[in-house]
């Protein structure tokens, strides 16, 4: 259910049709019926979803999916109306090409969703949604955004500037470094904006500019990064299907549930009881270079032809500014480093929201809940906000995807409120704290599984 990114992507659409049935009572479905649809077994079953009690097939559809057939599959068998309003624009366009795919609908005496979700809670979350939209606060300040690209830009220049005016020696080099750094991670947080929708009003400009900002300025792939991170939206921190805890557990063992289970089965790909000290040399060394390659990879397996030139430019402006003062090899060990330094600052950021929190397999829980245990919030402060690009407000991000960065604020009083009405935790910690969870779990986890691995 990720953001249509129409022939861009490489994928069909499904032409328009007139709805099946029309002139004629449509079928109608139990959620029994649906939750058997998950496209699970051997050989595959059917895949079915519903949105706003539609019934669809998406058993020959979900692979020509524009938004990834992962994300799409993630939700067979379930009621995917939340993720649906949380990931599109054009919902009358998108309607529009779902009609063909449309088999039936709920029976009427079938709730709108599953009858093991908390109903007052769902309900209470779609009026918040509503509210949210009337207040505008889906609404994309420009200036907001074009100020971030410039300073992006200044960065860029001043870390060349500086190597090139200065001189090569180590206190120029050291300062160019911090600035490059600085601005390769300031990119990816508005590449990460663009890829979400939240920076136009249109589609086709925020991918647009979403592939100069992440292949020009960051030499990586746009789409590969949107079908990627759009699944971890679609179910974050739910094992199979999120891809960020893919390295579970060939490299780590996370979660309290899952390490236990690893444990049980006797299952040791690593000594996981040394992961918090392992983690070190690991993942925030690793994440960004694996993503350049692979990157290229997909670029070419999908022959994206447009991308692989803006990223070719990346890499041309790069040696061409670079080359003149470090030499060949000095420019390649350059790009290396820069990469592994963003990758640090990238890795500890990004996953102090997420890693110390619930990890499990998918459970259907209703949005809202799958959201706020998968995520946590880090404490306002302009530093944290320009560090983090708002990522500090994983919650609202999380809850409101397309929902532009400057808004996070002022979304969250209401998903307080929210939470406070429910009983349900809010989790907002300071940076420091957060970086230390992230250890502190990866410790805990280890232990739960060499107890179970040595007991169990």
């Amino acid at each position: 259910m990720a953001p249509l990114r129409g022939p861009k992507a490489g994928m069909e659409e499904p032409e328009p049709e007139p709805e099946p049935g029309a002139g004629s009572s449509p079928r109608r479905f139990t959620w029994e019926e649906i939750g058997l649809r998950t496209g699970r077994g051997h050989p595959p079953q059917e895949r079915w979803l519903v949105i706003d009690r539609q019934v669809y097939d998406i058993s020959q559809f979900y692979r020509r999916h524009p938004g990834g057939a992962r994300v799409i599959s993630s939700y067979a068998g379930q009621d995917a109306t939340d993720p649906f309003e949380a990931f599109h624009i054009d919902k009358g366009l998108v309607r529009k090409y779902m009609s063909s795919l449309r088999i039936g609908e709920l029976a009427l005496d079938q709730p709108s969703f599953e009858p093991t979700k908390n109903k007052l809670l769902v309900e209470d979350f779609r009026e918040l949604h509503t509210t949210v939209e009337r207040m505008g606060l889906l609404n994309p300040n420009h200036l907001f955004f074009f100020l971030l690209l410039l300073h992006i830009l200044m960065l860029d220049v001043a870390g060349w500037f500086v190597l090139w005016y200065f001189g090569t020696s180590l206190v120029p080099f050291l300062i160019s470094t911090v600035l490059l750094t600085i601005s390769q991670s300031q990119a990816g947080f508005l590449q990460h904006d663009l890829g979400h929708l939240s920076v136009f009003s249109s589609t086709k400009w925020n991918h647009l500019v979403h592939e100069f900002v992440m292949s020009h300025l960051k030499g990586l792939s746009a789409q590969w990064w949107s079908l990627h991170h759009s699944q971890h939206h679609a179910k974050p921190n739910c094992f199979h299907k999120d891809p960020d805890i893919a390295m579970h557990p060939s490299l780590f063992a996370l979660g309290k549930i899952l390490s236990v289970e690893l444990g049980m089965k006797k299952k040791k790909f690593m000594p996981y009881n040394h992961q918090h000290k392992y983690f070190f040399i690991t993942m925030p060394l690793l994440v960004v270079p694996v993503f350049q390659l692979y990157s290229l990879y997909f670029i070419f397996q999908r022959k994206l032809w447009r991308e692989l030139a803006w990223t070719l430019t990346y890499f041309i402006r790069f040696f061409l500014f670079f080359e003149p003062l470090l030499g060949v090899t000095g420019v390649l060990g350059f790009l290396l480093l820069l990469n592994v330094l963003e990758s640090i600052l990238f890795t500890w950021i990004s996953q102090l929201n997420h890693i110390p929190m619930h990890i499990d397999y998918d459970s259907n829980m209703d949005w809202f809940s799958t959201q706020l245990q998968a995520t946590c919030n880090v404490d306002q402060s302009l530093f944290n906000d320009w560090l983090t690009g708002h990522l500090n407000f994983q919650i609202e991000h999380h809850l409101f995807p397309r929902m532009p960065r400057h808004n996070y604020w002022k979304a969250a009083p209401l998903v307080k409120s929210l939470c406070a009405k429910h009983g349900m935790e809010y989790q907002s910690k300071p940076l420091l704290t957060g970086f230390a969870d992230i250890l502190r779990s990866l410790k805990d986890s280890g232990e739960l599984w060499l107890d179970a691995y040595l007991h169990g």
